[in-house]
């Protein structure tokens, strides 16, 4: 890492330790190279405070946000974790270190996104996570029930689909709203149903596929 890159990083945790108080959270995010999951050519913007471009009509995801939803969806050691939208890796690395004694599943319906994805998981030697192609249901039902479900797309409502696989205990952090806006909805299930929190505004591409958005002419969605 160069030393330019390296002083920003330092300036982007510094600044989000004031903003987001879960130290395992954070510790997690600085352990992943940021840099080596965008396009070479914006590898000098990695640790910005922003959302950058991946292709695909897809972005990796503002430091601040990943932050706040990890943070939200509460993994711990021996969680099984589902990721639904794996985009360029850098959540699904993130939780692998969180849920270190579990499990995470990431799926992406890009399949150039999630072979590559998968690669870098293998580079940087996170055993416990694996990339996989999205199937025709939302989530990864066939490895089901999961502790916690983050999902990086938005969704016009919560899917039933996810909630299914989700145990009893179980969490789901997802983006709910318009295809424009969103609040970041928290389920929690319980023995008696669903539990439901909302934890701010975001924005997020959209959701595609069942209990999703239908995909827009042009424009990907995950």
């Amino acid at each position: 890492m160069t030393r330019r890159l390296s002083d920003a990083k330092d300036a982007l945790f510094l600044r989000l330790s004031g903003q987001v108080r879960d130290s395992p959270v954070l510790t997690a995010m600085a352990e992943v190279p940021r840099e080596l999951f965008v396009p070479p050519g914006l590898r000098h913007r990695a640790y910005t405070n922003e959302p950058l471009p991946i292709g695909f009509g897809q972005t990796i995801s503002q430091p601040l946000m990943t932050a706040h939803m990890t943070s939200v969806l509460r993994p711990t050691p021996t969680d099984r974790v589902l990721e639904v939208g794996t985009g360029s890796g850098y959540q699904a690395a993130v939780l692998a270190l969180l849920a270190r004694r579990g499990s995470v599943v990431t799926v992406e319906r890009i399949p150039a996104l999630a072979r590559h994805a998968d690669e870098m998981l293998r580079f940087l030697g996170l055993t416990n996570v694996r990339a996989l192609e999205s199937g025709p249901t939302l989530g990864c039902p066939e490895k089901a029930p999961f502790d916690a479900i983050l999902v990086t797309a938005a969704a016009p409502r919560l899917p039933h689909s996810l909630v299914d696989q989700l145990a009893v205990g179980g969490r789901l952090v997802i983006p709910v709203g318009s295809r424009e806006n969103q609040e970041l909805a928290l389920a929690i299930r319980t023995g008696e149903g669903l539990s439901i929190k909302y934890r701010g505004g975001c924005r997020f591409v959209p959701l595609v596929g069942e209990e999703a958005w239908p995909p827009s002419s042009g424009q990907h969605g995950l």
